[in-house]
């Protein structure tokens, strides 16, 4: 039998090229992020990268706040890298620390049983389960049962969604080689950036999220609102994956709680 060179070099040339660009076919498939996270070391910037090997270590998550979300009353004034608020929404900010210091409830989120909001809701106080599928993925955070849909497969917030904003807002994204992109909008003006830092009904939360070491997830989270804030926030968190048998979120009842409370203080009306 004869062979031709021609076809013998386009042999080669064929699977010379499925070798090679197998791997870059593999690569690009998304990583995994499903699991139950908990807060590691917080910074701003750049900073929490630098720092990304600390937090909770063999998986097990911190030790578990005794009251619903430690917040602070504002008595303390503003932290330098608090977001920078415009004037009339620095005089709101104001007005809640007075309320609050006051010993008032009224803008308290956490003690209403709301949900803490975005992109407080990132912050984990209590540990967040995450589960992935091709189309959406999920976070569901221990702290007040909140929950949140980042989907995948290319909708966009209609104009119902951005009429009916929620605390957790509408979240689309897509993938940038390992990194999840995400954009939240329809965000209910009622929640709070951080803390109880005001926001206006035209913000937007954009996150990059991705592993920055085996099983250390990134979040870099940049705020956006021009009605309330002079320039955009940032801040990085990042969340260590929990191991067996520390991988388990408890429900937090936190309405059920609040009803007992009421229903104490009722007896003496």
């Amino acid at each position: 039998m004869k062979l031709n060179p021609a076809s013998i070099v386009s042999a080669l040339l064929v699977a010379a090229f499925t070798i090679t660009t197998r791997p870059a076919v593999l690569a690009q498939s998304p990583p995994d992020f499903s699991g139950v996270y908990y807060p590691g070391q917080q910074g701003r910037g750049g900073g929490a990268g630098r720092q990304a090997g600390a937090g909770p270590q063999r998986g097990a998550p911190p030790p578990r706040p005794t009251q619903s979300a430690p917040v602070s009353d504002g008595s303390q004034g503003r932290s330098p890298d608090a977001p920078s608020l415009t004037p009339e929404y620095l005089a709101r900010w104001e007005a809640i620390r007075t309320s609050r210091m006051a010993g008032s409830y009224e803008f308290d989120n956490s003690a209403k049983c709301l949900p803490p909001g975005m992109p407080a809701m990132m912050n984990m106080a209590y540990g967040m389960e995450i589960v992935q599928t091709k189309d959406r993925i999920t976070f569901f955070s221990e702290l007040n049962d909140a929950l949140r849909r980042v989907y995948l497969d290319g909708r966009k917030p209609t104009r119902r969604h951005l009429d009916d904003p929620t605390y957790a807002g509408y979240s689309t994204g897509h993938w940038e080689g390992d990194t999840l992109v995400v954009e939240t909008v329809a965000l209910h003006p009622d929640s709070f950036i951080e803390g109880f830092t005001p926001h206006s009904e035209e913000m937007t939360v954009r996150e990059r999220i991705r592993f920055a070491a085996p099983g250390l997830l990134e979040n870099r989270i940049t705020v956006i609102d021009p009605k309330a804030l002079t320039k955009p926030w940032e801040v990085v968190r990042t969340y260590r994956k929990a191991s067996p048998p520390n991988d388990e979120l408890r429900e937090f009842a936190c309405a059920e709680g609040l009803s007992r409370e009421l229903l104490k203080h009722r007896k003496s009306w």
